[in-house]
């Protein structure tokens, strides 16, 4: 052990706190995403390969060996969703895109408002809030606005008559950025049935980004909340304010 730690220099130190803080980030980065499962895969994988050698299973040896050659091509076809988040946060600078407290709990209650007013007259909507990964692809196929968010203009977007009311609206800070923004959808099995194009839209952006989605449909006239490709469901409007609420201030705080 003595000679383990005179052998050990400064340079393998930092070397290991780089590498474990890579690790890391890559873990939160997965969490609670389909990526998760696929590196338990990967993992059991890993398991097989160091088993089939100490068993001298050389034929499922040779198997594995020969995905292995393959394995960072198809890391990257299955990831990309997560590798383009990574990248995009890499490329950006949080702050320059958090606001005041003051100028958050407003722009929340506007949207609270408008959501409950939309989902009295049963008027489908999708307001979509950038934060850490840009959403500009997705604001540059929009209507660009620039304005300030209040429940006015958000009526009046997603108003029947209105000629973008069937796109998204993007949210940076206090400001409308976009409006009438298509968004990827999300496809599979994880969804019911029942929802429509809005909210597989929603769950598709923040399945892909850390954007955070209301929704309400134009059928029930039901409010949702769209987080990590997940649809939480509110019934009551002061929940519904409490959760946006809490995303916006205390999981910042925390980060």
């Amino acid at each position: 052990m003595e000679k383990f730690f005179d052998q050990l220099r400064w340079q393998d130190l930092i070397d290991i706190i780089i590498v474990s803080f890579i690790i890391y980030k890559i873990f939160i980065l997965v969490k609670g995403t389909r990526a998760a499962r696929m590196l338990i895969g990967v993992g059991v994988l890993l398991g097989m390969s160091v088993l089939s050698r100490f068993l001298e299973l050389y034929t499922l040896d040779w198997l594995i060996q020969s995905f292995w050659t393959q394995i960072v091509l198809i890391l990257i076809i299955l990831f990309h969703p997560e590798i383009r988040k990574a990248l995009a946060q890499m490329g950006e600078t949080p702050i320059l895109h958090r606001f005041t407290s003051a100028g958050e709990i407003k722009s929340i209650e506007e949207i609270v408002k408008a959501s409950q007013s939309l989902s009295n007259k049963k008027i489908g909507a999708l307001i979509v809030f950038e934060r850490e990964v840009s959403l500009s692809e997705y604001v540059e196929i929009g209507v660009p606005l620039d304005a300030k968010v209040t429940k006015e203009l958000l009526l009046s977007i997603f108003h029947p008559t209105s000629p973008i009311h069937d796109g998204a609206v993007i949210i940076k800070g206090n400001r409308v950025i976009a409006a009438g923004c298509f968004l990827p959808i999300k496809l599979g099995t994880g969804l019911s049935k029942t929802y429509g194009t809005r909210h597989r839209a929603a769950a598709g952006i923040t399945e892909e980004t850390d954007a955070i989605a209301v929704i309400v449909s134009e059928e029930t006239g039901l409010i949702s909340i769209a987080v990590r490709g997940e649809l939480e469901p509110f019934h009551d409007i002061t929940k519904l304010r409490e959760r946006l609420t809490n995303l916006f201030t205390a999981e910042r705080q925390e980060r």
